[in-house]
């Protein structure tokens, strides 16, 4: 062979060599390679400042930007060691934590106890509008008569003291929860708007870019204090709102894991060979708020009788294939002081009806009904769920118009109190019933998480009183009450507690689904 034919040969041979690792290394479609995961959603994060948001779609991205004080345990909310190493009280009332050593900040600044502090401070010196968790977790901000928090100080680098007003018995929880990650200093002074937009934390990944609508990218943080993590060298979250558009993105191989995933595609996914479905253990309830301060629902008649109109049954055997339950309780069962003994609403439209007579309203009235415009795991079709609502209230006469915004203007108008009716949900945040029942429908949180506006005094104080109880049994017993008082009192009609569904690329593995919905990315990797 001479020259010429040898040096064809060697670069033919080259040229297969480079495109036989290219399909090796590459994720089929996604544009991607084996070390960056595609992450497909349903919709966009409101902002990357998790302390200023309360939807599960910001703490998707930022549980793997920023870290907490505490940990909860892999599938479950138990407490666990996270930037604080140690932490003990001997009173209820003082709590020490001692923290992690050698840990940075994306901008290369320290991790330490004046930073704590200082994230401590800014939630503190901020207002409902600003910080909707921080004031629905601990009573209302500095100076507030409600403020569970009387000091957080520094003793050291790294050791951090903080003083309690009152014992609050799931405190160790709230700290863990995703909101109350502790950000940079350095970033967060240079004003809330950019830092919501530029975020800097100390988790596995940091931030690269934000297309609206679109998309968000993280990378690794190679001086991430972990050693070993994380696995991947990129993630990159992309927005599309279809359920079915998202599975099909998934088939073809353009993202590597899909969230929202419809019931009914279920049993499709576990038939394709190269595809794997994940269950994510259901801690949720999907429900219909009720505006309590815009009549008619300002009359509870009127509020048990939807409760009467609305045919559950139907809305889960037709939109979660029997991944899900009737909910009759504003939290679900799995939460410690759920009231079982409360006989639920059943479906009967006569029963509304007279219910309606006796308020005032024999022929029925006119309304709004808000619609979610993007998938929640507790409800995998808001919009197709509003059309069984509606037809449901036309059978007792009301007659619903369906509405709805951005996700982000209907979760801002609903919690301004401008809906008649609105289809929303919750997953919990920290297992305890303090985070479904006070958080969502305490006089507290109205404006923040509270957006039916409903308030009730007895139910508040047992509210409370449960906070401060930290005798286990006696706290149940006293949201049993509390429960008794929602039932009666109906502001909302609680539909599902739904088991949400996943799907992933069969090589992909090291993903453990949180029951929070807020999923820690750091061990994934692809076989």
């Amino acid at each position: 062979m001479n020259k010429k034919r040898m040096w064809s040969a060697a670069l033919l041979l080259l040229l297969v060599l480079s495109t036989v690792l290219a399909a090796c290394g590459g994720n089929s479609g996604s544009g991607s390679t084996k070390d960056t995961l595609v992450f497909g959603r349903g919709g966009d994060s409101t902002s990357l400042d998790p302390s200023r948001v309360t939807e599960g779609e910001t703490f998707k991205v930022t549980v793997n930007l920023y870290e907490t004080l505490l940990n909860f345990g892999e599938q479950d909310t138990s407490v666990q060691p996270g930037l604080a190493k140690e932490w003990n009280t001997d009173d209820g009332l003082t709590y020490t934590f001692k923290l992690q050593e050698g840990v940075k900040f994306h901008d290369g600044t320290d991790f330490n106890a004046d930073a704590v502090v200082k994230n401590f401070e800014r939630w503190a010196n901020g207002d409902a509008e600003k910080f909707p968790y921080y004031n629905s977790m601990f009573g209302g901000f500095k100076g507030d008569e409600g403020h569970v928090i009387e000091s957080v100080t520094a003793d050291g680098d790294h050791t951090v003291i903080i003083k309690l007003k009152r014992p609050q018995a799931p405190f160790l929880k709230n700290i863990a929860m995703s909101m109350f990650a502790i950000a940079s200093p350095t970033a967060f002074e240079k004003g809330d708007d950019q830092f919501e937009r530029n975020p800097v934390g100390t988790g596995p990944f940091k931030f690269v870019e934000w297309k609206a609508n679109e998309s968000i990218t993280i990378e690794k943080f190679d001086e991430y204090w972990q050693k070993g993590l994380p696995k991947l060298e990129k993630i990159i979250f992309r927005s599309i709102p279809d359920n079915s558009a998202r599975l099909n993105s998934l088939i073809a191989g353009e993202i590597d894991l899909a969230d929202g995933i419809n019931p009914a595609d279920g049993e499709k996914i576990e038939g394709n060979a190269d595809l794997q479905l994940i269950e994510r253990p259901s801690m949720n309830v999907g429900y219909l708020g009720l505006t309590v301060t815009r009549p008619p629902f300002d009359k509870k008649e009127v509020r048990q009788a939807m409760n009467y109109a609305i045919n559950k049954e139907t809305i889960i055997e037709s939109f979660f294939e029997g991944r899900a339950n009737i909910a009759k309780n504003p939290m679900p069962p799995s939460i410690s002081g759920y009231n079982d003994d409360i006989e639920p609403y059943e479906y009967n439209p006569e029963k509304a009806k007279e219910l309606l007579a006796k308020a005032g309203y024999p022929d029925g009235f006119e309304m709004e009904l808000w619609a979610m415009p993007v998938p929640r795991p507790y409800m995998p079709d808001g919009a197709k769920v509003a059309e069984v609502i509606q037809s449901n209230l036309a059978d007792i006469g009301v007659k619903a118009k369906i509405v709805s915004y951005e996700w982000p203007t209907y979760l801002d108008k609903a919690s301004k109190g401008e809906a008649d009716a609105f289809m929303l949900g919750w997953t919990g945040d920290n297992g305890d019933a303090d985070n479904f029942l006070y958080v969502l429908l305490d006089e507290d949180n109205i404006g923040s998480n509270n957006y039916t506006y409903f308030k009730n005094d007895a139910m508040h104080d047992l509210f409370i009183e449960a906070q401060t109880e930290v005798d286990e049994d006696k706290r149940i017993e006293l949201y049993k009450k509390a429960q008794e008082i929602i039932h009666e009192e109906a502001p909302w009609v609680p539909i599902a507690h739904s088991t949400p569904l996943l799907a992933a690329a069969k090589d992909l593995t090291g993903f453990v689904p949180h029951p929070t919905g807020s999923d820690l990315l750091s061990n994934v990797e692809f076989k």
